[in-house]
């Protein structure tokens, strides 16, 4: 068991992640940290927490371990501030969806990547925000991803590996250019694509969601995601987003051809292979 383990930004994945350490009791102390005081005092009081602060320097003092589960552009400015307070042993990681961006910004701003930081990214969360939202369960049997620097100690990996797991979390391991490019194809573009769709049924007919069925719910949930940390993630992961969107409208490009000229046999190929792909992936 952890003394102390601070979270800064307690939203969905901060706030789901306090939880699970206070109920697998992994920690024994966990001090959510922000600027909302009365945010802050509520998610104590809803058990979210068990302590909290808007002091940078007491929430970092003491703890074993510093979560940084915030949009990933504000990292830069969260190192900073806490850089002056962290001690050689107290472990760095994150909850965000780039990894390459957030490793350049550690370096820049200790001047070279710390033993003791260890970047991971949970593959769980929901349409909504805040730790209203949050669950102590969200990461059970879903998968984590750390991506170690060469710097990361093996105890500080480890460390940031048992916390996951308690959690419920399968651990996996891979480079943060690995985690950029796969996480572009499964989760980026899916949001770009919930988003664009939005916007388009908006400026084709203001009033054609009154006429969507559960399908287009479904497939467009995931539009009600924060804004602010989706767009962190466009520019932070800008590459390979582009990269993918490009690579789905060539298939785009396909379809309208297929449907142009009515090749039966194409169309009806397409939906087969898309529909015994996701059914096996389901098993």
């Amino acid at each position: 068991m952890m003394n102390k383990i601070c979270i800064i930004g307690v939203g969905l994945i901060g706030g789901s992640l306090a939880q699970a350490m206070i109920r697998t009791k992994h920690a024994k102390h966990v001090v959510g940290f922000g600027r909302d005081s009365q945010r802050l005092q509520t998610a104590q009081k809803s058990g979210v927490i068990t302590d909290y602060t808007t002091d940078v320097k007491e929430a970092v003092n003491g703890a074993n371990m510093v979560v940084i589960a915030t949009p990933v552009g504000s990292f830069e400015a969260i190192l900073k501030s806490i850089k002056p307070y962290v001690k050689a042993s107290t472990i760095i990681t994150d909850v965000g969806s780039t990894k390459s961006s957030v490793i350049k910004v550690a370096e820049s701003v200790f001047g070279s990547l710390p033993s003791h930081f260890v970047p991971a990214h949970p593959i769980a969360g929901k349409e909504k925000s805040g730790f209203e939202a949050s669950d102590g369960d969200l990461f059970v049997g879903r998968k984590v991803i750390i991506t170690p620097t060469e710097s990361s100690s093996a105890e500080a990996v480890e460390a940031v590996k048992s916390a996951w797991q308690a959690t419920g979390a399968t651990v996996d391991m891979m480079s943060a250019a690995s985690h950029d490019e796969l996480l572009a194809m499964t989760s980026h573009l899916p949001h770009m694509l919930a988003f664009s769709i939005m916007n388009y049924l908006i400026s084709q007919h203001p009033s054609a969601s009154l006429y969507a069925a559960g399908g287009f719910r479904d497939f467009s949930r995931i539009a009600s995601g924060d804004p602010i940390m989706w767009r962190d993630i466009c520019l932070n992961n800008n590459e390979a987003i582009v990269k993918h969107i490009k690579g789905y409208r060539d298939t785009l490009d396909n379809l309208i051809d297929v449907i142009e000229d009515e090749n039966t046999t194409a169309i009806e190929a397409l939906f087969r292979d898309a529909k015994s792909t996701r059914d096996q992936w389901l098993v």
